[in-house]
C-alpha cells in the first residue's frame, strides 16, 4: 500500500419522481476485502437510481469543466511508474452483441457507455447537480462490472460517493427516438469499490474505481399529452450479458499501444469546444511516462498524445484491442488532460500506472454479487 502524505488534484470530469416505476433489486455478497480497498453500497436502489434519468435529464448533464481547472502545462518525464511485481492479464468475456457499431476507422466496442450520476448532498431537481463521465463494462465472475475513474464514483469535495449512479453502454444521444439511447438497458450502481489512497488521501496516482451494477432495464421514455415523461420499462438482465466485457491487465510496460474510448465534451483551455459528447470518441497511441507534477503532485501517470477534454474521464485504455471482437485488455483509465507544449490545448491524456494495487481492488469488485 502507497503511504505517501495526502495530495491535491483536479481530474477531468466530466425528490425521485417516478421511483416506484421500477421495482427494486436487492442482495449483494460483500466477501473479505484487502485492508486498502474501499467497498461502499449506493444510496438508492436500482429502480430509483434508473427513474431518475429521464432524457432531459441526460442532455442537460454536463462535465463540471467550468468548475475545474484541467489545465496541466509542460514538465519533464518521470520514471517513478513501473511494475511492482510479475505481469499479469485476465481475459476478455468474449465476443460481444450481434450489432455491428462502426466507424471509418475502428470498429467502436459496445461495452463503452457515458456514466451518469448527481453530486452527493445536492438537491437532485438541480440541473447543476447532474453529472456524466465515461466508463466500460469489464470481465468479472458475475458479469456485473464497470470500470471508471475513481472521481467518476467520488466526491472528494464532500468524501461521499455520488448518488443516482448508473452505467449507459453504446450510449448514442442522436435525434431520434429516445430508445437509441440505451439500446443494451441501464445499469444502476450496486457497489463502489475503490482504493484507499483515493478515498482517505485523494491520492490520484490511484484514480480508478469498479462498480458492481443491478441486472439492467431497457427504459424507453414517451411523452404524455401532459408535456411529462413516461417509461416503459423492460429488464434485461446482465451487463456482460449484454455487451461482453473488456479483459483486465497489470504490470505491463510503461511503454505499450493503446486505444482509449471516452465521451470528451469539455472546453480546451483556450475555449474552443471541439467534442459535443452526444457520441464515444476514440484515440490511438503509444504510452509513456508522464512528468511528476507539482500541481497534481502525480508520481505514476503513464499517458500518449490523445486531444480528449473533460467528459472522457474514466473511459477505458485497451491494450491488444482486436477490431473483430470489439475486444481488449483493460490498462488504464482517462484521468487527466495536460498541454505539454503550452499551447492552451490538450494534447496528452493520462492513466494511473495499472499495478498490483489496482489488481487487488479490481479482484474484490470481480468475485462480488448483485441481483
Amino acid at each position: 500500500m502507497n503511504s505517501r502524505a495526502r495530495r491535491l488534484t483536479i481530474p477531468l470530469t466530466g425528490v425521485l419522481m417516478i421511483a416506484g416505476v421500477i421495482g427494486a433489486t436487492t442482495g449483494a455478497h460483500a466477501g473479505t476485502a484487502p485492508s486498502d480497498v474501499v467497498s461502499s453500497a449506493a444510496s438508492e436502489t436500482a429502480g430509483e437510481a434508473t427513474a431518475f434519468w429521464s432524457p432531459e435529464r441526460m442532455r442537460k448533464a454536463t462535465d463540471a469543466s467550468d468548475d475545474l481547472d484541467l489545465s496541466v502545462k509542460g514538465g519533464k518525464a518521470s520514471s517513478a511508474a513501473g511494475p511492482d511485481g510479475r505481469a499479469g492479464s485476465v481475459p476478455p468475456i468474449g465476443q460481444e452483441g450481434t450489432r455491428s457499431i462502426k466507424s471509418k476507422q475502428v470498429n467502436l466496442p459496445n461495452t463503452v457507455g457515458r456514466v451518469f450520476f448527481t453530486l452527493p448532498g445536492a438537491n437532485p431537481l438541480d440541473p447543476g447537480s447532474w453529472k456524466y463521465c465515461s466508463g466500460t463494462s469489464i470481465q468479472s465472475k458475475y458479469r456485473n462490472l464497470v470500470a471508471t475513474s475513481a472521481h467518476c464514483v467520488y466526491d472528494v469535495k464532500t468524501n461521499r460517493f455520488y448518488d443516482n449512479w448508473i452505467f449507459i453502454p453504446s450510449y448514442w444521444d442522436g435525434n431520434q427516438a429516445w430508445d437509441g439511447k440505451n439500446p443494451y438497458g441501464i445499469y444502476a450502481a450496486k457497489w463502489f469499490n475503490a482504493h484507499d489512497d483515493f478515498v482517505v488521501k485523494e491520492d490520484y496516482d490511484f484514480d480508478y474505481a469498479f462498480v458492481n451494477v443491478h441486472s439492467g432495464f431497457k427504459v424507453n421514455w414517451e411523452k404524455g399529452a401532459d408535456g411529462t415523461w413516461k417509461p416503459i420499462v423492460k429488464d434485461v438482465g446482465r451487463l456482460g450479458d449484454n455487451v461482453g466485457g473488456q479483459g483486465f491487465a497489470w504490470n505491463q510496460k510503461v511503454k505499450n499501444k493503446v486505444f482509449s474510448f471516452g465521451y470528451p465534451a469539455g472546453l480546451h483551455p483556450d475555449g474552443d469546444r471541439p467534442f459535443t459528447g452526444r457520441t464515444m470518441k476514440w484515440c490511438f497511441g503509444t504510452t509513456g511516462a508522464m512528468p511528476a507534477a507539482p500541481k497534481y503532485n502525480l508520481q505514476e501517470h503513464v499517458g500518449f498524445k490523445c486531444a480528449f477534454t473533460a467528459g472522457a474521464s474514466g473511459g477505458p485504455w485497451l491494450l491488444k484491442y482486436k477490431n473483430s471482437t470489439r475486444t481488449g485488455y483493460l490498462n488504464g483509465v482517462n484521468s487527466v488532460a495536460w498541454d505539454t507544449d503550452k499551447n492552451d490545448r490538450y494534447d496528452r491524456i493520462s492513466s494511473p500506472y495499472f499495478n498490483g494495487d489496482t489488481y487487488q481492488v479490481y479482484k474484490v469488485a470481480a468475485n462480488r454479487w448483485t441481483k
